[in-house]
């Protein structure tokens, strides 16, 4: 039809056609709207380096104004032949055959209600040209946010107390924050038992065996991984590093939307707790 516009008018090829014009139109205005979306679509998929399905990708449509579902984002996905990075399964083993081991107060409540209430940790690989690099983080469970992360060659106890440090130190000391972990060796060696005994936090670990009750760090290592681990090669542990400081600080925290967090960054989400506060402690809430 549209090779015949430039001679006849609208209504006469409608005409003939046995169609409205205002059926046209509809027609024409849905298939621009359709292929914005679509270029839309591809664009952020792109721009997440192919790291996001259809319900991260739902929320971004809707925000930039457009009014779709979940499930008309999967089908242009599947129209452009896209599809995120599949995740695998993986499964850290420690050793758990020592004393120390503290109980389970946590008991698999992930959603306090203020930030510096708990904090979880554990320790993954990464492999490299150069050999193995441990990476431990700590998530503060309010808003799903890495404080802390340290790297090393070595997996033993200076590697899981320098990171306790860092996040007590960007986190301006907090007190009385639990802290759990699973039952590795590094988390129930004397070193680390002090940190928490000076610097006033409590200590909780996964019962043996239950990889649930630390489920929230093991969900966040098994993102990373997919996004940035499986199917990469990391020639040197500089490389590993610089990779893993790009994805960390500067996509999960703050780009990332959580579906934990109703879809926003856990940056944004912290962000927003503390601006509630502030309007509470002046008076306009």
């Amino acid at each position: 039809m549209k090779n015949h516009l430039i001679c006849y008018p609208v209504t006469k090829i409608c005409s003939l056609l046995g169609v409205s014009s205002s059926g046209y139109y509809a027609w024409l205005k849905r298939a621009n709207k359709s292929a914005k979306l679509s270029e839309y679509i591809q664009k952020q998929y792109w721009q997440h380096k192919a790291r996001l399905g259809a319900p991260s990708l739902l929320h971004d449509a809707r925000e930039a104004g457009y009014q779709v579902s979940e499930r008309t984002i999967s089908r242009v996905l599947q129209q452009l032949g896209l599809r995120s990075k599949a995740a695998r399964k993986f499964k850290y083993k420690t050793d758990t055959a020592h004393h120390n081991i503290a109980p389970n107060p946590l008991d698999r409540q992930f959603n306090p209600d203020k930030p510096n209430t708990t904090w979880v940790t554990d320790i993954t690989y990464i492999k490299t040209g150069e050999g193995w690099l441990y990476l431990t983080v700590i998530i503060d469970l309010y808003g799903r946010k890495v404080i802390a992360r340290q790297t090393s060659r070595y997996i033993d106890r200076h590697l899981v107390c320098n990171t306790l440090k860092q996040a007590l130190f960007r986190r301006y000391f907090p007190k009385n924050v639990l802290i759990h972990s699973d039952q590795g060796s590094q988390y129930c060696s004397a070193d680390f038992k002090q940190l928490l005994l000076q610097y006033g936090l409590r200590q909780s670990m996964s019962r043996r065996g239950n990889c649930f009750d630390n489920a929230v760090v093991e969900s966040f290592f098994h993102t990373l991984k997919t996004h940035i681990i499986h199917d990469c090669y990391y020639k040197t542990r500089k490389l590993a590093n610089k990779a893993l400081f790009e994805y960390i600080e500067i996509y999960y925290n703050r780009i990332r939307r959580h579906s934990a967090n109703g879809w926003v960054s856990p940056e944004q989400y912290e962000q927003q707790y503390y601006q509630n506060e502030k309007m509470i402690e002046v008076g306009t809430v």
